[in-house]
């Protein structure tokens, strides 16, 4: 495996559109790390996945958004800081330094099957942004009748729980809790076409602007495919 130390991304909006996606995965923990996997394309190019966790409730989902490159020496698969990632991204030159890798998370070992996702539907954005939001208006107001001396992270945490398992009326098989973390980190944009999959214990909402997954129960496999979403 050969690793770069810079990745050239195929324009600038590629890297506006990979540097607004570390910035919101930081506000969710500020010591966040991220996989990175590349792999050359048949054009000459290549993509860049960027896996990141995101922290909801007691539970978690995974954030992935891939990135055109403009060119790729050889394939390249590391762990590093998300913060580190996002300093290095260079939007004028449309160009991304990669940091040195640091210990992965346990999550980080065990990512999406790449192939054998089942289809499960196309539900409308509108209907799956209305269902988020009211889920967290329900969040909020339950939180709040909590007495203070009880509003620990572990009430908190099981009343989200509660709420983001239940089932997505937008998309039979999926979560609440996938459509809340695809809101979360900006993927549930207007009119963007949606689609929902299943491969063995794992769930996936993929949107143009990218994807969440998250497993059911223990999964085998990892990697997830590096087609561009857009």
């Amino acid at each position: 495996m050969t690793v770069q130390t810079r990745l050239d991304l195929a324009d600038r909006q590629e890297a506006a559109d990979l540097a607004a996606f570390l910035g919101r995965l930081l506000r969710f923990d500020r010591a966040a790390a991220v996989r990175l996997q590349a792999v050359p394309g048949a054009d000459g190019g290549g993509v860049l996945a960027v896996f990141g966790r995101l922290p909801l409730g007691g539970s978690a989902v995974l954030a992935v958004r891939t990135v055109r490159l403009a060119g790729l020496d050889g394939s390249a698969d590391l762990t590093v800081s998300a913060g580190q990632l996002l300093e290095s991204v260079d939007e004028p030159g449309a160009g991304l330094g990669l940091p040195a890798p640091v210990t992965g998370p346990a999550w980080a070992g065990l990512l999406p099957p790449r192939s054998g996702w089942r289809p499960l539907g196309r539900p409308p954005v509108e209907r799956v942004v209305g269902e988020v939001l009211a889920a967290v208006a329900e969040f909020k107001r339950r939180t709040a009748e909590v007495p203070e001396h009880h509003r620990t992270r572990q009430a908190v945490d099981a009343i989200a729980d509660e709420i983001w398992s239940r089932p997505l009326a937008a998309a039979e098989g999926l979560p609440l809790r996938a459509a809340h973390a695809a809101h979360a980190i900006g993927f549930l944009r207007p009119g963007a076409e949606l689609a929902a999959h299943r491969a063995g214990a794992w769930l996936r909402l993929d949107a143009p602007a990218g994807s969440v997954a998250l497993r059911t129960a223990a999964a085998p496999g990892a990697g997830l495919g590096l087609s561009p979403l857009r």
